[in-house]
């Protein structure tokens, strides 16, 4: 089968390598799975620098999220059991781990749906207890993560502000539904979400950004307001201030989704039920910018890596056409 495998960590474009390769053996209580779409997640860029918080044996193939097709026929989406990750005709998966992949959405979208709308909804509702009313602030709203908040953040009735980097991007997270997009590299953060709340801040702020980003939510945030961190695309990892949070009295909350399917399983199959439903009512639909062909998966690893993409990209095997 064809893949594309790590044999030594450094940027994507330079160290991802397409070949001829073994079709994987399942271990115990694994499945093998045949790709039909493989979504693009910035996790696949650290796991080829060897920055991500598991480190797979090298030689690996990456790609952690996939819509696929059992040997029984079953259409799914699942993560990946590394080192035998998407970015292949087949990949391995543990069995306990498959969901049935939303009847509407394509292979490109329901491969898209699973880290980033889990993440979502856990950060949004399980951690951050948004309520209908409340104003959300998402940072990077036309990124693959936080589009998907942006949609949840609508679909529970939240007034939400969208920062995103550029026109393009603030073009696509007005067409995600943001009641306010900020252009941050052409207006002052703070001062325009203390503008549209009267001064108030922002109730919950969502973001996978880090760096100058959470510097901003922390003078932008509301009293009882919370902060859901939930990764660093900046690359710099913020120190808060805990000082700071004392005395404007908000909460810091992290975020690290795969814990639950380790701590409380049972939590993900209930919320992908719930995504399944709001799929089905139209509430969210992942935003797949590109499909891209087989032969361009590390080109576009390394584009999410340079946070140059709005979306998702999403890599489909030679001879699949969705």
């Amino acid at each position: 089968m064809q893949a594309w495998r790590v044999y030594e960590n450094g940027e994507p474009d330079a160290v991802m390598r397409r070949e001829e390769v073994e079709t994987p053996v399942p271990g115990e209580g694994q499945v093998l799975l045949k790709v039909r779409a493989a979504n693009v997640n910035f996790p696949d860029a650290l796991l080829c620098r060897g920055h991500y918080q598991v480190r797979p044996p090298l030689p690996f193939t990456p790609g952690v999220e996939v819509c696929a097709e059992t040997e029984d026929g079953r259409r799914v989406i699942a993560t990946a059991a590394l080192p035998h990750g998407g970015f292949a005709d087949y990949a391995l998966a543990d069995a306990a781990g498959l969901l049935p992949a939303p009847e509407a959405l394509d292979d490109a979208e329901a491969a898209a749906l699973h880290i980033g709308y889990q993440t979502g909804w856990f950060g949004l509702h399980r951690r951050a207890a948004l309520k209908e009313g409340e104003t959300l602030l998402v940072h990077a709203a036309a990124g693959g993560v936080g589009s998907a908040a942006v949609q949840l953040g609508k679909a529970a009735g939240a007034t939400v502000i969208g920062v995103v980097g550029g026109p393009e991007k603030a073009a696509v997270a007005r067409a995600l539904g943001c009641d306010l997009v900020i252009d941050r590299r052409s207006e002052d953060v703070v001062a325009a979400v203390k503008a549209a709340t009267g001064g108030r801040g922002a109730d919950v702020i969502y973001d996978p950004v880090g760096g100058e980003a959470y510097q901003q939510s922390a003078k932008c945030v509301a009293f009882e307001g919370r902060i859901v961190v939930v990764g660093f695309a900046s690359g710099t990892v913020p120190a808060p201030a805990l000082n700071h949070a004392l005395v404007k009295n908000y909460s810091v909350l992290g975020l690290h989704w795969g814990l639950y399917a380790v701590k409380d399983p049972a939590s993900i199959g209930r919320c992908h039920e719930t995504l399944t439903a709001y799929a089905a009512k139209g509430l969210i639909k992942p935003l797949v910018a590109e499909r891209v062909p087989f032969a361009g998966a590390a080109d576009a690893v390394r584009r999410v890596a340079d946070g140059t993409t709005t979306g998702r990209l999403v890599v489909l095997p030679e001879g699949v056409h969705t």
